[in-house]
């Protein structure tokens, strides 16, 4: 079995107008919700094995929020391929991969546009499909990673686990 956990990197801001794209980093909301998928996934047992993530500051930002709630934290690759990646190049890099936790950190379009391919169901959440900032699907492969075989085992934004009210579906 193989497992992948599909991150979209956290909330961002445009602090300096005149910041490039790739350099623009994360606001206070989204250093917490990284902070807060992190926990998440340690107390429910994904564990990657390595995380590979885009090269924008909001992407390693989102890494290092997430991966302090590790112990041991799991190997971070950075692929400049993956800023603004499309689902199949996502996918590409995804395959080459032998671990059998394979976490990625990456940008919208792209990264939800893959989780939503991946999946035989989508989850009945209703932000799966617009996938929000710091949005992560945990999903299961018995075979090879490919289109529609995977299944959804997890899906979460940051704001259910912050907000007080049950989650939204």
């Amino acid at each position: 079995m193989t497992r992948l956990i599909l991150i979209r990197h956290a909330k961002s801001g445009w602090g300096n107008p005149m910041a490039d794209d790739h350099d623009r980093v994360l606001t206070d909301r989204g250093h917490r919700a990284s902070a807060a998928i992190g926990k998440w996934l340690v107390e429910n047992g994904y564990l990657p094995d390595i995380t590979l993530s885009s090269d924008a500051a909001r992407t390693i930002e989102t890494a290092q929020g997430l991966i302090a709630a590790f112990d041991p934290a799991p190997p971070v690759e950075l692929h400049p391929m993956l800023y603004h990646a499309s689902p199949d190049t996502i996918l590409e890099m995804v395959t080459r991969q032998t671990a059998d936790c394979i976490a990625v950190i990456a940008h919208n379009p792209g990264i939800g546009m893959l989780a939503n391919g991946l999946v035989g169901a989508p989850p009945a959440h209703r932000r799966f499909n617009d996938y929000p900032t710091c949005a992560t699907t945990i999903i299961d492969f018995d075979g090879p990673i490919r289109p529609g075989s995977g299944t959804c085992m997890d899906f979460v934004v940051p704001r259910d686990l912050t907000d007080k009210r049950p989650p939204p579906k």
